[in-house]
């Protein structure tokens, strides 16, 4: 008989992600400035119409996390508001953000804080950015002050969001600020993220020793187009190497693998994580092309007849959650879903999507993965980087004129799902029937 339930281990984290600059809107970083010269973010919006969190309205979108049941929510602390100035901190934005944590504490929400999420105080970019070594050390510093300042409202820390992502963004293709596209600076902004994990994860630890800290991970799926091809075959895996284990292996062995280092040793050693933060989007098709030497002979592409997403955006594919969580398997730590998410203006693709990502994330869950908790991106539409307000993510819609929050049909399904705590026949058949079959077919589901 097939089962009813797809039911989640007592005591899994159920929430959203969040980031401070694409929900607070900001005036003094690097990104601020890079959205006021005109053609940088697609639809010509920038971060000053953001969900208004900085000037009170957080209030309102936690308590629609407590009415949808979640139980812990993700969410940065912006650097510039903290340091506004080199060695200068504001006391009135640490007051701020406890009171945002305290929000979330009231309301029986356990908030991850994340420390970097894109976003770098004006001062540092002044000064090269992550392309100064001394990046490390003021991050460290930050990092030391915002335990000091929060440590009694939050215990589990993610030091950086996808420094994979960022270091290629920012200083490879030449698509956010500052739009280096230089091979040798992307890698050395990307060892220094790696550093500054590491030597932030021992300074928490200091402070804090019942801390949690990890740090989020982007990663992909990287398959062959052609799975015959030896060349196919090694050009996915040249992929896989320099986007997904490239940042697995520092943080595990505590050395800077090549290109980053040649097993250069990590200060503090190995094991500088406490879990793993898995952000989750999509996968690649890779082929050999003698053509693209700028992209070492590879070229990605997609598969002619998956399951799509918003143009441009990717394929939609819930396999490789899984195959990802199986690969995580062997570091031996707990694993947050630190992100998972669809850009769907209209709301026809998140309620399959949820369910389809969860059914994965439980398929990995019976066969003894430990993953401990789901951050969906995101709780509410907010300033998506240089596609501005062009793509949605949020399961709370935003009206940019009015301010007004509306539930959207995916944030209802995921409502039930939390206060559930699994997902049942009943949602299955309410918001995507025909998957009834595929998602609840195993007899152990319970």
């Amino acid at each position: 008989m097939a089962a009813e339930v797809l039911r989640f281990p007592p005591g899994f984290l159920w929430g959203t992600a969040t980031a401070a600059h694409q929900v607070e809107g900001q005036l003094r970083n690097d990104w601020s400035e890079w959205e006021k010269t005109p053609g940088n973010v697609k639809d010509g919006t920038d971060s000053s119409r953001s969900c208004e969190w900085w000037s009170g309205r957080y209030e309102e979108d936690l308590n629609l996390a407590k009415v949808m049941h979640q139980t812990t929510l993700r969410l940065s602390i912006e650097w510039s508001r903290i340091e506004p100035e080199q060695g200068a901190w504001d006391s009135q934005a640490i007051d701020r953000y406890r009171a945002m944590l305290g929000a979330l504490r009231e309301r029986g929400i356990e908030p991850m804080v994340t420390l970097f999420h894109f976003t770098s105080p004006l001062w540092l970019a002044e000064r090269g950015g992550w392309e100064n070594d001394e990046a490390v050390r003021l991050f460290e510093r930050f990092a030391a002050q915002a335990v000091d300042a929060f440590g009694d409202l939050a215990s589990l820390w993610c030091t950086i969001n996808e420094p994979n992502v960022y270091a290629t963004y920012s200083y490879l293709l030449g698509v956010w600020p500052p739009q280096g596209r230089n091979l040798l600076t992307t890698l050395r902004v990307l060892r220094n993220q790696m550093r500054a994990h590491q030597v932030v994860y021992r300074a928490i630890h200091e402070r804090q020793p019942e801390a949690k800290v990890g740090l989020a991970q982007h990663l992909r799926i990287f398959d062959p187009l052609h799975p015959r091809s030896i060349l196919d075959r090694w050009a996915a895996g040249l992929q896989d190497r320099l986007f997904n284990q490239l940042v697995l292996e520092p943080p595990a062995k505590g050395i800077l693998p090549f290109p980053l280092g040649l097993g250069t040793a990590l200060p503090g050693g190995a094991d500088a994580q406490d879990y793993i933060g898995l952000n989750y989007y999509s996968r690649d098709m890779v082929s050999f092309d003698v053509t693209q030497p700028g992209l070492l002979f590879t070229r990605r592409s997609t598969m002619a007849d998956a399951d799509f997403s918003m143009e441009g955006w990717g394929e939609i594919y819930p396999e490789g959650l899984y195959r990802l969580l199986k690969r995580l398997e062997r570091y031996g730590k707990p694993i947050y879903i630190t992100e998972t998410g669809v850009p769907d203006n209209d709301d026809s693709l998140r309620p399959r999507f949820l369910l389809t990502h969860l059914a994965a994330t439980h398929r990995a869950l019976q066969e003894g993965v430990p993953v401990k908790g789901f951050y969906f991106w995101s709780l509410v539409d907010n300033f998506e980087w240089a596609e501005g307000f062009s793509a949605r993510f949020g399961l709370v819609h935003l009206d940019l004129a009015s301010g007004k929050r509306t539930l959207k049909q995916s944030g209802k399904l995921y409502s039930q799902v939390c206060e559930a705590g699994g997902i049942s026949r009943e949602m299955v058949d309410a918001y995507a029937p025909d998957l009834a079959t595929q998602l609840l077919a195993s007899d152990s589901a319970d």
